[in-house]
């Protein structure tokens, strides 16, 4: 049972390790919408400040990961899944990192059993 509230594929996994040989210690963050939009944002640690109502989900490879107080109250019941795809046309079109390097994180969620959800709770108890 994996009850941890972000994971992250091993495609995207190779992506941020490319990323942090890089530009060193990276953070996530996923906007509540608007001009940020809403897909998982990384940045070099430093360079990105974390909004205080933003809630920090866990970490990926060693990195936290943070969410809008929004967003984590719509995915409450879920796991967020970091995943990477190919995106070539958006090159430039963002400043999270993987973009120039012709990926593009994205967010996919499963939602916990009712026995997952009950052993999440006892360990944010």
């Amino acid at each position: 049972m994996d009850t941890r509230r972000v994971v992250v594929t091993a495609e995207a996994q190779k992506v941020v390790e490319m990323l942090k040989k890089e530009h060193g210690d990276l953070v996530f963050n996923q906007s509540g919408g608007c001009c940020d939009g809403t897909a998982p944002m990384c940045y070099e640690k430093g360079d990105f400040y974390v909004p205080s109502r933003n809630v920090k989900l866990g970490e990926i490879c060693g990195c936290e990961f943070f969410i809008d107080k929004d967003q984590f109250e719509y995915f409450r019941h879920s796991q967020i899944i970091i995943d990477v795809r190919e995106e070539k046309a958006a090159f430039g079109n963002s400043f999270s990192l993987e973009i120039d390097h012709g990926y593009q994180f994205i967010t996919r969620s499963r939602i916990f059993s009712d026995e997952e959800y009950k052993e999440l709770q006892k360990l944010e108890a």
